[in-house]
């Protein structure tokens, strides 16, 4: 065992090895404190670049337990950041590479008081997936998680999306990791059936993309969405509809329902996308696809997908009606 303020302890201004992804389990403030503030410090020994992105009374505690360190961290509010857990990785990467020839300590909580479970469920596949998505990247990441807010099968599932364990201040392998991948998908879905009272549509190539934009805005007008949300919803939905038309031979189906407090699309088609880091990366010009759905991650509260070679592509997207 190693103390957890030697996590990722390299050579000054190193970027020796990839990937350092480590869970942090604990029960009180104090542990939380303790673990993020040991972490931060040790990174700022070895002159890492460090961001902490916690919830707002979270990171009012380890900017205090910082003192005199905290002017050297960069401090971001979770539920701004990260509320669609698919913009955390572009917005790492994009963070890296302002620093060239720097490692990257971070540390990431997505799991706050009232966070609903679908935006849960997003988040723990966004921990299993950037194990894949910062492989080979100078990146020594903390997720904290407080064991109180766990239930069992959430429990099992954070310490399967992470390499290493911080439990009592010691830093240990973990033997239940899991297969990222594997982990991901299992995490994601199957997502819950579209309740009765919503609306659906069946839409196919030219005209069905614009088809399903006028459907979305009105039905999102009438369930109360602001007007400059409606017409981000609109695009993002227009994108993936756009995606049916060109990469599939078949027809989509559009769904449409919305709750108290928010609108919820769903778009399915025949199409399978092999990536499993798509929408979360911004294409490059070699790429011949991927730019709709970076966008649709880009406007939405919520993104969540799924795409298996006989089911076809399913994108749920969500936009609440008070834009938190």
């Amino acid at each position: 065992m190693r103390s957890s303020d030697t996590i990722g302890r390299h050579r000054r201004g190193s970027t020796e090895s990839g990937f350092e992804h480590a869970a942090l389990l604990y029960d009180d403030d104090e542990g939380l404190v303790a673990g993020v503030v040991n972490h931060v410090r040790a990174g700022l020994e070895a002159e890492d670049v460090v961001v902490v992105v916690l919830p707002d009374a979270h990171l009012d505690l380890v900017r205090d337990g910082l003192g005199g360190d905290a002017p050297g961290v960069v401090l971001q509010e979770a539920r701004r950041l990260g509320r669609n857990p698919a913009r955390l990785v572009p917005a790492l990467h994009g963070f890296a590479d302002q620093y060239p020839g720097r490692r990257i300590r971070a540390v990431g909580e997505g799991l706050w008081p009232g966070r609903p479970e679908d935006e849960l469920a997003a988040h723990l596949q966004h921990d299993a997936l950037t194990n894949v998505a910062f492989a080979d990247r100078p990146v020594t990441m903390l997720c904290p998680y407080d064991t109180r807010r766990l239930d069992t099968d959430t429990a099992a599932d954070v310490r399967a999306a992470h390499p290493l364990l911080v439990e009592a201040g010691d830093t240990v392998p973990n033997a239940t990791f899991a297969d990222p991948l594997k982990l991901a998908e299992a995490v994601a879905g199957p997502f819950p059936d579209a309740p009765d009272m919503g609306e659906t549509l069946v839409y196919t190539a030219p005209h069905g993309p614009r088809t399903v934009r006028r459907a979305v805005a009105e039905h999102a007008a009438a369930a109360g969405l602001g007007a400059d949300r409606l017409a981000d919803l609109c695009l993002a939905v227009h994108e993936v509809a756009v995606n049916t038309v060109v990469h599939t031979e078949g027809p989509g189906i559009l769904s449409l329902w919305h709750t108290d407090d928010r609108v919820v699309v769903e778009v399915q088609d025949s199409g399978y996308i092999a990536d499993p880091l798509v929408g979360r990366h911004p294409p490059g010009p070699e790429d011949g696809r991927g730019y709709g759905l970076f966008l649709t991650h880009r406007l939405c509260d919520l993104v969540r997908m799924q795409s298996t070679r006989d089911g076809g592509t399913t994108v749920r997207m969500t936009m609440y009606l008070d834009h938190r």
